[in-house]
């Protein structure tokens, strides 16, 4: 709080009249504060100036204490600091960005690259056993005529449907010799259902596959769904070249480290 004090104070002018003004006890302070370091600031100068002995030492120790002091009146006392605590602080912030960064990055690590940036197959010999389950879906677009075609078995190569679960089935089992870097693992069940869509003149497919074994079975699902859409463009292609295979994608999964996951709808 500032509290304001009338104080007289007198300036000689030539008609030797005086003015009186009134001064806060702050703004008086800070006069008294210049006034003194006009007077320190010289001896301080003169202590620099001269030689290098233990009186000047204790003098130049006097003078900034002094100059300190009159600081400290004016202003009030520095804050304190902890030279301890700041490198604690600065630690704890450095050791926190180390966590974050090491969690990005173990959540964002592609496992199917190695540390020279080289494509390599994961090691899963030190994963545990448990039953894996996945569904992946996709929509093949038929239109109206194709469409028309499919829904009355009408299609010169035959049965569309039969053909394409069969050719889903098979491609789930062949997954890891399509996809590079995919294990070669037993699956104990693949399935595959397709259904037409009247609305949207499509076919709309869903595939399952289930292991219990180290890893997981997702690229066999969705393995399984885009091979029986491509074997329906296969079997129509011939009565349309419009026709477009949509929306490939995982929509379930459970077990092994990640646990369950599903898609939002």
């Amino acid at each position: 709080m500032i509290v304001s004090t009338k104080v007289s104070i007198h300036l000689l002018r030539p008609s030797s009249a005086h003015k009186e003004f009134k001064v806060t006890q702050r703004e008086l302070s800070i006069v008294m504060f210049l006034r003194g370091a006009a007077l320190i600031l010289p001896k301080s100068r003169r202590l620099f100036n001269s030689s290098s002995s233990s009186s000047s030492s204790h003098d130049l120790s006097s003078t900034i204490a002094e100059l300190n002091k009159e600081m400290e009146f004016v202003f009030g006392e520095a804050p304190p600091t902890s030279l301890a605590g700041s490198n604690e602080s600065q630690h704890m912030t450095q050791d926190s960005q180390s966590i974050s960064v090491e969690k990005i990055e173990n959540e964002t690590k592609l496992t199917h690259i190695s540390v020279k940036g080289e494509a390599q197959m994961v090691d899963v010999s030190h994963k545990d056993i448990s039953k894996r389950v996945a569904i992946a879906s996709c929509k093949v677009l038929l239109g109206k005529k194709v469409y028309g075609l499919v829904s009355a078995n009408q299609v010169a190569k035959g049965d569309v449907l039969s053909v394409a679960k069969i050719a889903g089935i098979t491609g789930a089992k062949q997954t890891s010799n399509l996809i590079p870097l995919c294990h070669n693992i037993d699956l104990t069940h693949v399935r595959v259902d397709l259904r037409l869509n009247p609305h949207d003149y499509c076919v709309e497919i869903e595939g399952e596959a289930a292991s219990t074994g180290k890893t997981g079975v997702e690229m066999e699902a969705m393995t399984a769904v885009t091979l029986a859409g491509l074997t329906v463009y296969d079997m129509c292609k011939a009565a349309s070249k419009d026709i477009q295979i949509t929306n490939v994608r995982l929509e379930h999964k459970t077990g092994g480290k990640s646990g369950n996951w599903s898609r939002e709808k």
